[in-house]
């Protein structure tokens, strides 16, 4: 009986071994990664906050929100050429019903959109970067006056911008969709257009990254300087939770396992994995205090979603008219942003975005045995629906981790593993022929 248990434990801590050779940098990732420039960031923020004002009533075709939109596009088509056909672009025109709050009159809107279509026509899967493209000053309803909004949301949008550059050269099984919103301080109008839309049509989409606020490294106030950290906003329980999801939810103790919070724990991962030097904070919100963002409209739809967001804001720049009182200059300007910074948020993005497009699909029907007490914990799956994987890893940390702590490699479908499922939380993903791990699963009860 002993040899028994020490062969089971030697492939345990075998396969353990496996997975921690196996987790290494993709070059052609690696590469793209490398790619992203912080001159050229920092060239698309100060042509966005050269616009008079972007703010997403504005009509100007000069110098207002048309032309900074028709610019946005402009730089899409430029990437298009290098993507041997696979990326286009458009400026998607909507109508913004009046709202009684932020919205007087039925107002005319537009959202950019530049999509990178996938390579295996059995994968409809799809994967979304975003930020929103709209600014304000302190007064949400002027639409005239100068609103340069270089970092919210210059920043986003010169991200989502740049990994448009750079991606297009490149081929993914998955469609990913490169978006710069408008309406974003109206209400999340442009948002939810788009998440309603996908809703309505069936769209597949697997992950949403929303980028707001993301280039700036010195808050006001405490005066913290810091560009070795970011932020990554997740639910806890999704507002979209229906009652047999809650009711698993309870019964688990899964209360910390939401999609959009395992899609945070993805991205510190590979963030960290890519960007040398820089901490992705996990912050257990779906967004700021009493505050949020784009990524609230596709929650609402179901969709998984988080907010990457800098460590540290500036309300001095922040929805403030551009002035200097009592000695201080206020406005979001592109002077007060380190672009440095905002290189290393889209690297963090990129790697995400890139290793999601190429993986392989979730594994289908993840259990957990529980139909008798044992102190190992038995793991059950099915392959996913698309993508060829190479294995799983089973991932493991404590109850009090906010992390997973091991990973263990698999080519089976089922994994017994000598770890209590009252002591630990586990999870299943996939990994593709190429390596690229897939979003995490969290699994339900096999009671039967």
């Amino acid at each position: 009986m002993r040899k028994i248990l020490y062969t089971l434990l030697l492939g345990i801590f075998s396969q353990q071994i496996i997975a921690q050779t196996l987790i290494i940098r993709n070059p052609e990732i690696d590469q793209m990664v490398q790619e992203i420039s912080s001159d050229t960031l920092e060239s698309y923020v100060r042509k966005l906050a050269s616009f008079n004002s972007r703010h997403t009533l504005n009509t100007d075709a000069v110098n207002g929100m048309p032309a900074a939109q028709n610019w946005v596009l402009s730089k899409f088509n430029q990437f298009a050429k290098n993507s041997s056909g696979r990326m286009s672009a458009e400026i998607e025109r909507f109508t913004i019903p009046a709202d009684g709050r932020r919205i007087e009159k039925d107002s005319p809107a537009a959202n950019v959109v530049a999509t990178i279509k996938g390579t295996d026509p059995n994968d409809n899967r799809i994967f979304i970067i975003s930020a929103h493209m709209d600014s304000r000053n302190k007064n949400v309803m002027d639409p005239d006056n100068q609103a340069p909004g270089a970092n919210d949301d210059g920043s986003g949008t010169a991200a989502v911008i740049e990994l448009a550059r750079i991606m297009a050269s490149h081929s993914f099984p998955t469609t990913i969709k490169f978006v710069a919103f408008t309406g974003e301080e109206q209400g999340l109008k442009g948002a939810t257009y788009m998440s309603d839309k996908a809703k309505e049509e069936g769209w597949n989409i697997s992950a949403v990254l929303n980028n707001d606020i993301v280039g700036n490294s010195e808050s006001s106030g405490t005066l913290i300087k810091d560009n070795l950290k970011m932020r990554v906003f997740s639910e806890t329980i999704p507002v979209a939770e229906t009652e047999r999801e809650a009711s698993i939810r309870r019964y688990t103790g899964s209360d910390n396992d939401s999609d959009s919070r395992l899609l945070a724990r993805y991205i510190k991962e590979l963030g960290e994995r890519y960007v040398d030097q820089f901490e992705v904070k996990l912050i257990y919100r779906a967004d700021r205090f009493l505050r949020g963002g784009d990524q609230t409209a596709f929650a609402r739809n179901g969709f998984t979603a988080v907010r990457m967001s800098e460590m540290n804001e500036n309300f001095y720049y922040q929805h403030e008219n551009v002035r200097v009182e009592d000695g201080i200059q206020y406005g979001d300007l592109p002077e007060f942003m380190d672009f440095e910074y905002l290189r290393k948020v889209s690297g963090v993005n990129l790697a995400s975005l890139a290793t999601l497009a190429h993986s392989a699909g979730k594994p289908e029907n993840v259990r957990i045995d529980v139909r008798g007490l044992s102190n190992h914990s038995i793991l059950v799956w099915e392959a996913p629906k698309v993508g060829k994987v190479k294995g799983y890893y089973v991932l493991m940390r404590e109850t009090s981790s906010p992390v997973w702590e091991k990973k263990f490699f698999t080519t089976d479908t089922n994994l017994t593993l000598p770890y209590s499922k009252d002591n630990y939380f586990f999870a299943v993903q996939s990994v593709s022929e190429k390596g690229a791990e897939g979003l995490p699963v969290f699994p339900s009860p096999l009671t039967r």
